[in-house]
């Protein structure tokens, strides 16, 4: 039997519900830290999934992923992978598709390859195919440029470019000469520090190199810190251009490392008192004393000073930075901002879709994906038009990479999920719709018990017994024991040193610790009970136990502290929380303390809104708490740590828009899944004497006496703990009592106080009805087992009050899901032709399959999509490169083709620009030049040692122009057969045995803008 109260205006701590595309949940979150491998960074190819971590690196087959027969130890939930050998952590990842390696960088400095083939590898760890120590200090960025090489970044600037010559006859030896491998790479590197040709006196920072970038389409490399970015020619290895993300001025690496002025607001004067001659003769200690107040005052200007400029200097950081497909470069900040630049490295434009820091950027089509430190992915066209967005995770998003027609996002708790490049589409909601009808077949059901205690001592130690008394009986059966303890101690003293320890981020007391030891004791803690945590406000304590069965599935238990007493800053009232995920949903238990007094009912009021309102979580840390409520606020927000909680998106309906709730902001405590709270409420019997309350109490007429209960009236009046519950009240009052006295006979004190049930627990779960069911739109449902008090245990004025909670969690078996969204995917008519939809690619004519290129050429390449509605994308890459002997005939394939690093172009060889974006009707024009031939050089510990120039022998490039739709996942190819003659006569050109390729020479003065697109061929021609 419970009491509902019901709320007419629906407000308070009900969860907010939200609609968002449905995922391919390639990796649950972990339920806690070091649960498997601690994700850091992914990258992705047509098949694969890689992702980095703290040990090493693993791989997914996503075509595996689907698979209901396959799974991992040690991580169930998790799709199929394969893992590598152990490694130091995993800093970076660069995949290299034209060569099936994936390139890794470590925090030991060095540089791993591996084969994309491992994936085949079912029961043994992989190894990388090759190593080399690369850098001194962590490995922090890489990149292939369009050239085949592969640059990498490092702390204080450090540069390094590994030719691909280099890298080639490294790979080529065999396994027996790895060693032999190792040493050629560890000397072939070329310091790009000393090799640069510089804007005037303009050199690199010794920032650290973050970010590095290969700009395909334009053949130029972008590197860069949180402050600076560097523009590189990857082609001749020079920088360009070096400026600061204000872009307002280009400048040297010394005005980065200038010092910065105060703030003049935060000029800090300390003006000592002039000392008489009396004075001096007191001692230094007499001037010290006077003086303690002048320092303190300087020492908070100077700390205030710091904190300032730090944030100030962390919202103007960059984080992330992508190309886009119009020759555009993107890069996110801390502050939300947006900035484009153009290929020459100026500022275009800016936009701010939200003031949360931005974490990464990932370019797709004519989109830009944007993901958030509070867990949000935002999608924009590259106009700057927001299209839309939802909440991905519960945590940032750290990294996002396109692959397998899918937009993996990477969590900051290591959870992976892929959105369909479709996303914001029609597929959405029928995919959603269609992974819920089948939500019966992966739905589990969890049943746990929560015994929730709780007991204002009175600053009073109780005896073994008491506490045998109060939890050792109800224990037994409990998977979870919560525990919420008032006026541990309440000395003026001890208040002002526990206000003072809040400040620079202490909790705790030796008084504290004796309760959790002495409770500990009781439910036998490290054999029966592991204790997930605890939070101490001075008198105020809120802990945690769960049974060591259940402990495997618990996990992000976070605390949070607010103050309610003196100027909300003094603990003596307040509440403090904690909050942890049991099979991946999430609860919360709030001990409080409200305002005391028959007459405080708005005091009490008012201290829950404060609570509701200003509680915020933090990862536990030995000894530390979450710091003063108002200090840690704005920090919390700007990391995420107060980032929107919300449940997996297959639990929640609503007609509601998504992007309307992006601009919401709710309390944290509105996005939990159940809520216990306990506490002395201090709320009282209002119209009654003490004479009268004592007879009711005393014939046990409790309903009556709870007629007058001033929490019941504010409850159903909608002012306090709306949407909440509490048990059916069956004992007596719990204050106020004579200590020693049992049974209702200690209510005769002095005072003549009028008895009240002051010490409360109400709940709140998933449901708006305490008879719904437990299901994945409502995953958790409760009911009150029993309510009552302890009337036998008198070391204190009020009485220990405990519940017990049945449990029922709706949790995903997410190896049945994963099955149901591939049979979704593969089989489903409408989904497959929605999806076949979405994968259309335009036609698009290409001008000629044929270019010869003497002395020097220039030559123009036209591509016309012909679509009148759909929109092009395309990519142009070096399929291969041979070298032709004299009087050998061309054609295709190639019979000995050399494949640069990611289908780099060949030096000789400038493809301008190598990838855009075709309107519907319009055409494009490519410049093809062939550039004077570069003295090439190989390089020994970053210095030059021999070159030489090859000049005299034909070439033959495959280009293969890759054409996609805006948001497909699919591609449609032309191939262009590019010959470089050295000799005057032209030789004949084939494809296979049969097929003639038609010479096209185009010479520079037939070349046009390439940025601007041109409509050539007439309406009737276009279908």
């Amino acid at each position: 039997m419970e009491v509902e109260v019901k709320i007419d205006d629906g407000g308070g701590v009900l969860r907010r519900e939200e609609r968002r595309p449905a995922p391919l949940e390639l990796r649950p979150r972990p339920y806690k830290r070091g649960h498997g491998l601690d994700l850091t960074t992914i990258c992705s190819t047509e098949s694969q999934l890689w992702a980095g971590g703290d040990c090493g690196v693993r791989v997914w087959n996503i075509g595996d992923a689907y698979s209901y027969s396959c799974s991992t130890a040690g991580e169930p939930d998790t799709a199929f992978f394969r893992e590598s050998v152990h490694t130091s952590p995993t800093l970076c990842l660069f995949p290299d598709a034209a060569n099936n390696i994936v390139w890794s960088g470590h925090m030991d400095g060095k540089i791993r390859g591996w084969a994309m083939g491992t994936a085949s590898f079912v029961n043994e760890l992989f190894e990388p195919i090759l190593s080399w120590q690369a850098h001194q200090a962590p490995v922090l960025s890489m990149a292939v440029t369009a050239y085949g090489e592969l640059w990498t970044g490092s702390e204080h600037g450090s540069l390094k470019a590994w030719p691909w010559e280099a890298t080639k006859r490294a790979l080529s030896l065999a396994p027996t000469e790895r060693h032999m491998a190792v040493l050629s790479m560890e000397r072939s590197y070329i310091d790009l520090r000393n090799h640069i040709i510089t804007l005037g006196t303009c050199s690199l920072t010794d920032s650290d190199m973050i970010f590095l970038l290969s700009d395909h389409s334009t053949g130029r490399v972008w590197s860069g810190g949180y402050f600076f970015l560097s523009l590189w020619d990857a082609q001749t290895r020079d920088v360009l251009k070096i400026f600061g993300t204000n872009a307002e001025a280009e400048f040297c690496s010394k005005h980065i490392s200038a010092t910065r002025n105060s703030p003049s607001e935060d000029k800090i004067k300390i003006n000592f008192a002039k000392v008489s001659t009396k004075e001096k003769t007191q001692g230094a200690l007499s001037f010290f004393r006077r003086s303690k107040n002048v320092v303190l005052e300087a020492a908070d200007a100077v700390r205030r000073a710091a904190v300032r400029r730090q944030n100030e200097d962390d919202m103007k950081r960059t984080k992330a930075i992508a190309a886009s497909t119009n020759q555009m470069i993107w890069t996110g900040y801390a502050n939300g901002l947006l900035v484009q630049w153009d290929c020459q490295g100026n500022r275009i434009q800016e936009f701010m879709h939200s003031s949360t820091a931005i974490e990464c950027l990932c370019a797709l089509g004519t989109r830009i994906w944007i993901g958030y430190a509070d867990g949000r992915v935002q999608v924009m066209e590259q106009d700057g038009n927001l299209l839309g967005g939802w909440v991905a995770h519960g945590s940032s998003v750290v990294e996002m990479a396109v692959g397998s027609g899918y937009v993996f996002s990477l969590a900051s708790h290591g959870g992976i999920r892929g959105w369909t490049v479709t996303s914001l589409s029609p597929l959405d909601s029928r995919l959603r719709l269609a992974l819920m009808q089948k939500g019966l077949s992966y739905t589990k059901k969890e049943d746990i018990k929560i015994l929730a205690g709780t007991w204002n001592v009175n600053q009073e130690r109780p005896t073994y017994d008491s506490l045998i008394s109060w939890l050792a009986s109800p224990a037994s059966e409990a998977s979870i024991v919560v525990i919420g303890l008032q006026e541990m101690e309440m000395g003026p003293g001890f208040l002002a040193m526990a206000a003072a320890k809040e400040t620079v981020g202490l909790e705790g007391s030796s008084n504290g610790q004796w309760w959790l030891d002495s409770i500990g004791k009781i439910l036998d803690e490290d054999m029966s009970f592991q204790r997930a945590g605890s939070r101490q406000l001075a008198g105020l304590l809120v802990a945690v136990w769960v049974r060591k069965h259940l402990w495997p599935y618990v996990g992000d238990v976070e605390v949070g502290a607010v103050a309610c007493g003196l100027g909300r800053k003094i603990g003596n009232k307040g509440a403090v929380a904690l909050k942890m995920n049991v099979f991946r949903r999430t609860l919360c238990f709030i001990n409080c303390h409200f305002a005391a007094h028959l007459d405080a009912v708005g005091r009490r009021n008012a201290d829950f809104e404060h609570v509701y309102e200003n509680m915020t979580f933090g990862r536990i840390s030995c000894g530390v708490s979450s710091v003063a409520s108002e200090v840690l606020s704005s920090v919390q927000k700007f990391k995420g740590i107060n980032a929107w909680r919300i449940p997996d998106p297959e639990l929640v309906q609503t007609e509601k828009d998504s992007s309307s709730l992006l601009e919401e902001e709710m309390p944290e405590l509105a996005e939990i899944d159940m809520v216990i709270w306990l506490g002395d409420f201090n709320y009282r019997l209002d119209d009654i004497s003490y004479d009268e309350a004592i007879n009711y109490i005393a014939n046990k007429q409790f309903d009556a006496l709870l007629v007058k209960d001033q929490l019941r009236r504010e409850m159903k009046a909608g002012r306090v703990f709306q949407g909440m519950r509490e048990g059916d009240i069956k004992f007596p009052p719990t204050y106020k009592f004579d200590r020693g006295q049992a049974g209702w006979q200690g209510y005769t004190s002095e005072k003549r106080r009028v008895p009240a049930w002051c010490d409360r627990i109400l709940f709140r779960d998933s449901s708006n009805d305490k008879s719904a069911e437990c299901n994945l739109v409502c995953p958790i449902v409760s009911d009150v087992a029993w309510y009552d008090s302890c009337m036998d245990v008198t070391s204190s004025d009020h009485k220990p009050v405990r519940s017990m909670f049945k449990v029922n969690v709706a949790c995903i078996d997410e190896k049945i899901r994963r099955r149901e969204y591939g049979d979704l995917i593969h089989l489903n008519t409408r989904i497959k032709g929605l999806l076949e939809h979405s994968n259309d690619i335009p036609d698009v004519v290409v001008s000629t399959n044929n270019i010869v290129l003497q002395d020097c050429d220039s030559s123009v390449l036209r591509l016309t999509n012909t679509s009148r509605l759909n929109t092009a994308v395309f990519d142009i890459i070096c399929e291969g490169e041979e070298t032709v002997s004299s009087g050998q005939t061309y054609g295709i394939p190639l019979r000995n083709a050399s494949v640069r690093g990611c289908f780099g172009f060949s030096r000789w060889l400038q493809v301008f620009p190598a990838s855009g974006i075709i309107c519907p009707g319009e055409t494009i024009e490519v410049c093809v030049d062939h550039e004077d031939f570069l003295t090439q050089k190989e390089y020994v510990d970053g210095h030059p040692r021999n070159s030489w120039c090859e000049d005299e022998r034909d070439k033959l490039v495959v280009l293969l122009i890759n054409v996609r739709g805006n948001v497909s996942s699919k591609t449609k190819q032309h191939r262009i057969c590019i010959c470089h003659c050295v000799s005057s006569k032209v030789q004949s050109l084939s494809i296979g045995e049969d097929e003639k390729i038609r010479t096209n020479v185009l010479q520079r003065s037939d070349f046009h803008q390439s940025e601007l697109s041109t409509k050539l061929i007439p309406d009737d021609f276009i279908s």
